[in-house]
């Protein structure tokens, strides 16, 4: 009696508590599913190794995503992903392929259920990072308004073993359209142009597609994205250096004509077509980065102009005397016009650079040296047209 009185009781406590629970959810709607169910989101938490191109999305079995935000850490903070919740509430999806290679994302969502209760879930993830990472630098940045010379220039981290695989991947193209041609100079450089300088007013189109494109044993491109120029008036600066001037010509209408003293009997300046690859306010020249030793040392160059990489630069010079400016060449291979120190606006100098644009043409003429070299900054337009298209890895 005594053993069926405690079972009877054991089950009448069992069936109340069961009782209580069923009570209570069914005052409060329910119990809430944990939320890696109620909020489902691929990759997984903690995934490692996922691909630029995988599948990245937030879903809701029931309910709808009240929020979503997907960032990816980066040097200068967090960098958010685009992207958009369907109509009817249940999905989220990036608006593009938007992974970036060797990177950690966050991903933070808020779901409604039918009862109007949140739930938040808050996950990471990391994609693929290749062994060896290929870059490709290149200048200026995307926006610029460039000069009609400008040649399209990548110059990669590491030399690029499947060539063909790259350039498949980089386009170059314009409207209006012209034909523009790939070169390489090498494992590690590839440059686009047309057969003739741009047309004032051509926009560009630089895609570069890279991300997982295999480049060599265990080398793989980590770039996508897409880069705009604007090219600007047509300007191309003359320099004669046996006369000591420099003519500059914007829409084939003569503009200015300069004073200049050029590179010396012992060190000419490069005859042929050159092109301004940087602008410097002012800037240090050092004789030893070039070769010269300590033969000159100067910490305040005003208004220089690269054309080479190697050296040669239009710049402002306040050190010479007044005279030698159309009268004689003293320089070390650059091509200088009158300056004062601190840099003058309304000098020759001063004029030229505040007149003159990344991209912008210079030829030099006269010059006792040889032409400037094809890679040699942006001298291919020192190359006839049917070298220069022989120098893709696809023809």
């Amino acid at each position: 009696m005594r053993r069926a009185a405690r079972a009877l009781l054991i089950a009448l406590t069992g069936a109340a508590t069961l009782t209580g629970c069923a009570d209570r959810d069914l005052f409060l709607g329910g119990a809430p599913p944990a939320p890696e169910e109620a909020i489902r989101i691929l990759p997984g938490d903690g995934a490692r190794g996922v691909r630029a191109n995988g599948r990245l999305e937030v879903r809701v079995p029931e309910g709808r995503l009240e929020r979503v935000e997907v960032n990816r850490a980066g040097g200068s903070g967090r960098q958010p992903v685009a992207g958009r919740i369907s109509r009817d509430g249940t999905i989220w999806r990036p608006v593009t392929d938007s992974l970036e290679l060797a990177s950690r994302y966050t991903v933070d969502a808020v779901a409604v259920d039918g009862a109007g209760r949140r739930t938040t879930r808050h996950t990471t993830f990391n994609t693929f990072a290749p062994p060896h990472r290929l870059i490709g630098f290149y200048s200026p940045e995307s926006g610029a308004t460039v000069g009609t010379g400008l040649i399209f220039s990548l110059v990669f981290n590491r030399p690029v073993l499947d060539r063909a695989a790259v350039e498949r991947a980089v386009t170059v193209s314009a409207r209006p359209a012209v034909e523009v041609a790939p070169h390489w100079f090498g494992h590690r450089r590839l440059d686009f142009r047309p057969r003739e300088r741009w047309r004032p007013g051509t926009r560009l189109t630089v895609q570069l597609r890279l991300r997982e494109v295999r480049t060599g044993p265990g080398a793989y491109g980590i770039q996508h994205k897409t880069l705009h120029y604007q090219v600007g008036r047509d300007q191309v600066s003359t320099v004669d250096a046996a006369r000591h001037t420099l003519t500059v010509r914007r829409d084939g209408k003569v503009v200015a004509t300069l004073p200049v003293t050029a590179g010396n009997a012992e060190n000419p300046t490069y005859n042929g077509t050159m092109v301004i690859l940087e602008r410097h306010a002012v800037t240090r020249m050092d004789g030893d980065t070039v070769g010269f030793g300590a033969e000159y040392d100067i910490p305040d160059v005003p208004h220089a102009m690269r054309l080479t990489r190697s050296g040669t630069f239009l710049h402002g010079n306040y050190w010479a005397r007044r005279e030698v400016f159309g009268g004689l060449n003293t320089s070390h291979g650059c091509v200088g016009l009158r300056d004062v120190r601190g840099g003058g606006p309304d000098t020759p100098a001063g004029w030229l650079y505040r007149n003159s644009i990344v991209g912008d043409t210079v030829e030099v003429r006269n010059s006792p040296d040889r032409t400037v070299a094809p890679d040699n900054g942006l001298g291919g337009w020192n190359m006839p047209w049917a070298a220069w298209r022989a120098g893709s890895a696809l023809h």
